[in-house]
Formats: C-alpha cells, structure tokens, sequence
C-alpha cells in the first residue's frame, strides 16, 4: 500500500492549526536602531550638496553614537 501523500515520516506535511507553535518574538536592538539611521543620515548628508566640514561631522558622529550608547542602556536598565 502506498504511503500517504500527506505525511512525511511521522510527520503530518500539513500543519495541525491547533498544534501551531507560539509566536516567536524578538526585542529591539536600539543601538542597532539609532546607529543605522545616523550613519543613513549622514551618507544621505554627504551625497546632498556640497561635502560638509569633517570638523562638525565627526563630532556630530560620536555624539550621535553616544546618544545612541545611552538610549541602549536605558532600555536595558528597563527591561530587567
């Protein structure tokens, strides 16, 4: 007798609803986060116009990596 079409070794190939697992949920990596959309705005600062002074930028980039630091921690201070 053939095998059912539906089944794949003990397993049904068809997922039970009732049986579904629970959602899986991951936490926000701020530092993450806020680094990204510093770095985007400062490409997007450097393609746009004339090249801004290295001076004001990389201040502006470690301030901004900081701040970024910062919010991380706190979050994590709120978490636990």
């Amino acid at each position: 007798m053939p095998p059912d079409p539906l089944m794949t070794h003990d397993r049904p190939l068809l997922p039970d609803r009732k049986a579904e697992r629970p959602r899986l949920v991951h936490r926000t990596d701020w530092m993450a986060l806020l680094s990204g959309l510093l770095f985007i705005g400062i490409g997007i600062r450097y393609l746009d116009g004339p090249i801004p002074d290295p001076v004001v930028m990389a201040p502006l980039l470690i301030g901004g990596l900081g701040f970024a630091a910062f919010v991380a921690i706190i979050v994590k201070i709120l978490r636990h």
